[in-house]
């Protein structure tokens, strides 16, 4: 009853502090979380409505930042496997490993988890 108790007591605060945070500081301890729990994600590129490119075994997306100024900058990078198939799985034929890619605040992307796995 009293690890009941204490973990209770520990929701409780974790809900006021969070609850007292503005949103952007409410997502970034999300991130880190997500970070360090790590993801499946899956990212599709698309050119209109077709769909080009496909990354899968995603940890996370990234925002760039300028080194000097460390500015945010218009991209996301990260480092996935190829999926050249669209299968959410990655095969033999594939590229043997993970690769990095970046996108612009532009480009037509859909980023979730694996749906597969």
């Amino acid at each position: 009853m009293k690890k009941l108790a204490k973990w209770t007591v520990a929701a409780l605060i974790g809900a006021l502090v969070l609850g007292g945070c503005t949103q952007e500081t409410q997502n970034k301890l999300g991130r880190a979380v997500q970070n360090w729990t790590g993801t499946n994600g899956v990212l599709d590129v698309y050119e209109g409505s077709k769909l080009v490119m496909r990354f899968i075994k995603i940890d996370k997306l990234t925002t760039a930042k300028g080194t000097d100024d460390g500015a945010v900058r218009q991209y996301r990078y990260g480092y996935g496997y190829l999926d050249t198939n669209f299968n959410y799985k990655h095969d033999k034929d594939e590229p043997s490993k993970k690769l990095y890619f970046e996108i612009s605040n532009f480009t037509p992307y859909v980023f979730y988890e694996n749906p597969e796995e």
